[in-house]
This record gives C-alpha cells, sequence and structure tokens, in this order.
C-alpha cells in the first residue's frame, strides 16, 4: 500500500516537473520601447514630412540625418513613418488635426529621412510658407490655436523697424520685399508675437535677407526678441541665380511653434531651405529675448 503511494508522488512529481520546466525556459515578451517623442516639420503645402528634434525631456536632439547610413535609415522609417502611421498635427501653437504617413522615401535616391504625408485639419490650407508641425508627443497647449496675417496696423509698426534695422546697414530701400510676416500667441496672453523673413535688393546682384522675433512691450509698442541680418551675393549662391533667393532659398522662415518643455511658453521653429537641404532652428523665450536653443541641417542630396 504504502509502495503504491509512493509511486503514484514518484509519477506526479514527474509529470509537474515536465510541465515547469518547459514553462521556465520560456523566454518572457519584452514589450516594444515606445518610439522617442519626435518633432517634424510639415513641409510641401503639407505633402512632406522631415524630421527636426528628438524631444528628451527639456531638450532637444539630433533626429536621424538624411546622409546617415542607410541601415540607420531604413530602421528610423521603420519607426516612424510605417504607412499609416499618424502624428498630431501643430498649428498656431496648438493641435490642429492629424497628419498621416502615406509613404516612406527611405530607398529614394534623394531625402531619404523624409515621408510622404496626407494632413488633416478643418481650417488650415498649407502653401507655399504657410506650413507647420507635426509630433508624437502631447500637446500641453490645450487653447485654440493663434495664427493669423497681421493686421495694417500690426504690418505698419514692424516694417518701420524693418526699415531702422536696414538702414544700420546704410540701406534705405524703398520697397520691403518679404517671404512671410506671421501673428502668433506663444503664451495665449492675447499679445501677438510677429514673425517675419524680409529682404531687400542692395543692387542687381546682391540682397540683404532678415529675419526677426517681435514682442509687444508693456508700452504696447514691439521690439525685435531676435534679428538675425545676412547679405547674399549672386557669385554664392550655388545656382549662380540670385532670383532663387527672391524665391525663398536661404531665408529662415517660421514653421510653427510648440511648447514642447511644458513650461507654458511655445518655442518658435524655423526652416531655411537651401540646395541640397534644410536648416532648423528651436527658439526659447529668455526674458524679453528669443535666443537659439537647437540647430540642425538635414541633408537632401547633392545639387
Amino acid at each position: 500500500m504504502k509502495a503504491n503511494r509512493f509511486a503514484s508522488l514518484v509519477v506526479s512529481a514527474l509529470v509537474l516537473a515536465s510541465t515547469v520546466t518547459p514553462l521556465l525556459g520560456q523566454k518572457r515578451n519584452t514589450p516594444a520601447k515606445p518610439p522617442k517623442p519626435i518633432i517634424f516639420a510639415v513641409l510641401n503645402d503639407g505633402q512632406s514630412l522631415e524630421p527636426i528634434a528628438y524631444i528628451n525631456g527639456k531638450r532637444l536632439e539630433n533626429p536621424v540625418g538624411g546622409d546617415s547610413d542607410q541601415g540607420i535609415i531604413n530602421a528610423f522609417s521603420k519607426v516612424y513613418y510605417k504607412t499609416g502611421a499618424t502624428y498630431r498635427f501643430v498649428f498656431g501653437g496648438a493641435g490642429a488635426g492629424n497628419v498621416t504617413v502615406k509613404k516612406s522615401y527611405a530607398t529614394a535616391d534623394c531625402s531619404k529621412n523624409t515621408a510622404e504625408i496626407a494632413v488633416k485639419s478643418p481650417k488650415v490650407i498649407l502653401k507655399g510658407f504657410v506650413m507647420g508641425l507635426a509630433t508624437n508627443a502631447a500637446i500641453k497647449n490645450k487653447a485654440a490655436s493663434v495664427r493669423r496675417r497681421p493686421t495694417t496696423a500690426e504690418r505698419s509698426e514692424i516694417e518701420a523697424l524693418v526699415k531702422k534695422e536696414f538702414a544700420k546697414k546704410k540701406l534705405t530701400p524703398s520697397v520691403l520685399k518679404s517671404q512671410n510676416l506671421t501673428a502668433i500667441d506663444v503664451n495665449n496672453d492675447g499679445k501677438v508675437e510677429l514673425v517675419g523673413s524680409y529682404w531687400v535688393d542692395v543692387d542687381k546682384f546682391t540682397r540683404d535677407l532678415l529675419f526677426f522675433i517681435a514682442d509687444k512691450g508693456a508700452n504696447g509698442k514691439y521690439t525685435f526678441g531676435h534679428v538675425a541680418y545676412s547679405r547674399v551675393e549672386q557669385k554664392d549662391v550655388m545656382s549662380q541665380e540670385i532670383k532663387d533667393v527672391d524665391d525663398g532659398i536661404y531665408h529662415e522662415v517660421l514653421l510653427d511653434s510648440f511648447d514642447f518643455d511644458g513650461d507654458g511658453v511655445n518655442e518658435i521653429f524655423t526652416t531655411q531651405p537651401s540646395f541640397e537641404g534644410a536648416g532648423f532652428t528651436a527658439y526659447q523665450r529668455k526674458g524679453n529675448k528669443w535666443v537659439n536653443i537647437f540647430e540642425n541641417a538635414n541633408y537632401h542630396c547633392a545639387y
């Protein structure tokens, strides 16, 4: 009787061991890490997506560049450019719809770290230098988006300041030309900031370019919180055609604003198109100035 009971216990133990051992040997499925938070530029009339920066807490970091090794670009595309992937569309510093990836260009000859997209937004039409941002990060600004053309009075006041800047270079242009001048509200205080890109013809083959961010002070008057001035001569243009500068090449222009660090004040993002790629810059308000906190140049293709 005892012998039979002992034999039964041995059999049960062996059965249990044979069941448990394979289970212990199995590897647990580790959940896939979520993609890093990232900010994209929405370009080309809302048809192209191009990475600006990864978000790492309160810092921005360089993403995968268009000149990276093909394997790195493929891995980036696999994570961020899956067909049907969606991102939050940012316009006027707030959520304004969504962006859907249609096609990755990872295997193309040029612009390998970009993608073809479709933008779905109830009110926004993207065209020319009216561009936007996209992100997989949370949009902390829940207020209504603010982005519009300046009023006649705002434009008049700003252009008086622009003329003063050109006068510092001994230029007194009778005609001011602009790529864009846009009113935004980076902190929802009801006082719009004005972001603009202007230029003048110095002579037939020379252009002086001016990019600025202007804030309205306590006295109700605008002052420049950031100014960038440059001169371009036709001999230094890669195409040897100054008209390409008139069309927008080398001009720094507004993309949009986005509060990536959650401090309640949107950072301002810009792009600067060139013949072989694009530059991206982020500005952050520090006191009464706008400070460059991030720059990234993305390669597209040899000219």
